[in-house]
């Protein structure tokens, strides 16, 4: 998916570990023109750019509106695409063509360069899912384009099933291969049920309510809003406090140690990378590639201006940055 804001704001990526937890909720923004369908973006915000690796979470529907997202570049990213309802219709340069549906992962690897689009196409069911990106590592951020899809087996607990799309959780095992240590999960929960999860206490994890109403720990949770908890913890206690079933994803990993910086639909290190990225974009560089088979009205996304000022990633906590 694309961020389509008009004048996307710079946002500069460090991990910032918190012991307590902490509440993030969203903020509207139309994916596309002015009947475009609303997604609510949770990451990144200016408290926190992060959880672990997980750069970028945008929660949709359930949209009576179409998805309809032309061709668009990505740089030192991963996209995690997950659905709870509808379909969408995925095409890339390097030639994938794949249609994602509820309680399938597909991931898809941008590495140095890749351009794709993402149609919803007829369903019984309204569009409604996320759209999750991994920052690469700067040892991974130049690797090769890539398509993975999987389907989790769902994991009968009581009063509650978890299907976990990477890493590990509840004797769970994804074999999706992840650049960083990764969780990622959808765990759905019976009306009234209590859910105790052992978690992995190097990790840094976020709780994204979805459907329902869920106490991660002490915080309440709704659709699109998160609960981020710091590294230290061994377990996890999630309620359903509404009146009907329940659903969030849980999603963690090792803190992420490197400076970033991310603008529009690109991940790099500096100023000089995102320019470069732009530039080579609107030049129709083959770093992007082609891609074939999408039917829309617009051939592919322009890049929008950048800046006025310098684009420069925030210091990690444990740094300071040099005068």
């Amino acid at each position: 998916m694309s961020n389509l804001e008009p004048a996307p704001v710079e946002v500069a990526c460090a991990a910032s570990p918190s012991a307590g937890v902490e509440m993030l909720r969203p903020r509207e923004v139309p994916l596309g023109g002015p009947r475009a369908m609303r997604v609510r973006r949770t990451l990144p915000q200016r408290q926190r750019s992060l959880i672990a690796a997980w750069c970028f979470i945008d929660h949709y529907g359930p949209a009576s509106t179409r998805m309809d997202v032309p061709p668009h570049p990505h740089t030192g990213l991963q996209t995690v695409s997950w659905l709870f309802g509808g379909e969408v219709e995925h095409n890339d340069s390097a030639g994938v063509h794949a249609v994602i549906r509820p309680g399938e992962l597909n991931l898809m690897t941008a590495g140095a360069g890749i351009c794709h689009s993402e149609v919803s196409v007829e369903s019984p069911t309204p569009l409604h899912g996320v759209q999750l990106w991994v920052a690469l590592p700067g040892a991974d951020r130049d690797t090769g384009r890539g398509f993975t899809h999987y389907a989790p087996e769902p994991v009968a607990l009581p009063r509650a099933t978890v299907r976990v799309f990477l890493g590990e959780l509840a004797g769970s095992r994804s074999p999706v291969h992840s650049f960083t240590a990764l969780l990622g999960a959808q765990i759905d929960l019976d009306v009234g049920a209590g859910l105790d999860l052992d978690i992995d206490p190097t990790f840094e994890h976020g709780v994204l309510g979805d459907a329902g109403l869920v106490r991660a720990e002490e915080t309440a949770l709704t659709a699109a809003e998160l609960a981020y908890l710091g590294p230290g913890r061994s377990a996890l206690r999630l309620q359903n406090v509404g009146e009907g079933p329940a659903r969030v994803l849980l999603l963690g990993g090792t803190p992420f140690s490197e400076e970033l910086v991310m603008w529009w639909n690109f991940v790099g290190r500096s100023h000089e990378d995102i320019v470069g990225y732009r530039q080579l974009w609107e030049d129709g560089d083959e770093r992007f590639g082609a891609v074939r088979g999408y039917r829309g009205s617009l051939a592919r996304l322009p890049a929008p201006p950048l800046p006025t000022t310098r684009l420069r990633p925030r210091p990690l906590p444990h740094r300071k940055r040099d005068t």
